[in-house]
């Protein structure tokens, strides 16, 4: 398998994300106008997520630096990502985030992606042994409680998944979800999110994985089988997946092999397929680890992570399209295990 995330590589995300996690324009919001005054910009509207492009990208961009500062502590840039944590991370701050989800009209808001993020955020604070890290955390946890509550009260409405490999995706969300929950030691929280992932996908078989969509930046097969991972027994997975995707070792269907051409990476919405390949990765390598050896399918598996890495790692920065978020999905591929 490829090597791990390197202090070169962590350096060249952080510098990268330092670069737009405070840069407010131009920017894209989810954001409901019930009157007149609703129309505010984006630093009033989210005193800590007002940069990188949109919200959720600006919440993975902090998660992507709080992940670096616990990883590499001896960063060159290390205080400096310290210093902007910390300035973001206010109880001012985070009230005023709060504050933008009581409105019926930001019900939706986010839902179920940049929720997921949040609380991927969390869970890495979580993780912080630091006096800095470990005061991060408190003063974002009423935000991360309440995108709890969220999922709490959507999941057992969400009759059906959403299998699109864009934002929408419940299979990422989970993903994402439960990281958390591990992390907050929120045992029923990662049970409903179990259960959910279970209801949706626990039947699944023979998927024809008709991918890559124009605009996906995550793979519909792959996401499902890296949730269907985490919940899984390690004996009950493997018999899953062999229903699911029974001629893997085969590297068949060869649309989960072969990277996503992307034609124009100054087009937002087609420069989400190097976010396809870095995602294929990040879920091929924690695929692979929840299953039993198979010599055939761990090298095509190989192959095919480190085809995907080559594919995209060197767009991670370039054009802002790309550049706002592609370096949280290379950390993920690159660095697969919160722990």
């Amino acid at each position: 398998m490829p090597a791990a995330l390197n202090a070169e590589l962590a350096a060249r995300f952080a510098q990268i994300a330092l670069g737009h996690i405070t840069r407010e324009y131009p920017n894209k919001l989810d954001h409901v106008l019930t009157d007149a005054a609703d129309i505010r910009s984006p630093r009033e509207l989210h005193p800590i997520f007002f940069g990188s492009f949109d919200w959720h990208s600006c919440v993975h961009a902090h998660w992507l630096l709080a992940r670096l500062y616990r990883r590499f502590p001896q960063l060159p840039v290390a205080e400096q990502i310290r210093a902007v944590l910390e300035g973001q991370f206010t109880a001012a701050k985070v009230a005023g985030e709060l504050a933008y989800l009581e409105p019926a009209s930001s019900r939706g808001f986010e839902r179920p992606y940049g929720w997921a993020w949040l609380l991927m955020l969390q869970g890495e604070l979580l993780r912080h042994m630091s006096v800095q890290g470990r005061g991060w955390a408190q003063r974002l946890a009423p935000l991360a409680a309440a995108f709890e509550r969220r999922f709490e009260a959507f999941l057992p409405l969400a009759t059906y998944p959403i299998r699109a490999g864009v934002h929408s995706n419940t299979a990422f969300a989970l993903m994402l979800a439960r990281d958390y929950a591990r992390a907050a030691r929120h045992d029923s929280f990662a049970d409903l999110c179990a259960d959910c992932a279970r209801r949706w996908y626990g039947a699944d078989q023979a998927c024809p994985a008709w991918e890559p969509s124009q605009d996906e930046f995550l793979s519909p097969a792959l996401i499902e089988a890296a949730l269907m991972a985490d919940v899984l027994e390690a004996d009950a997975f493997a018999g899953w997946f062999g229903a699911f995707l029974p001629d893997a070792a085969r590297a068949l269907p060869p649309t989960l092999f072969v990277p996503a051409a992307v034609s124009d990476r100054s087009d937002g919405k087609i420069a989400h397929l190097d976010g396809l390949n870095l995602s294929r990765a990040w879920c091929w390598r924690r695929i692979i680890d929840a299953l039993p050896d198979s010599a055939a399918l761990k090298r095509v598996v190989s192959d095919a992570v480190n085809v995907h890495l080559s594919s995209a790692l060197e767009h991670v920065a370039g054009d802002y399209m790309g550049e706002h978020w592609l370096a949280s999905f290379a950390m993920l591929a690159l660095d697969p295990v919160s722990d």
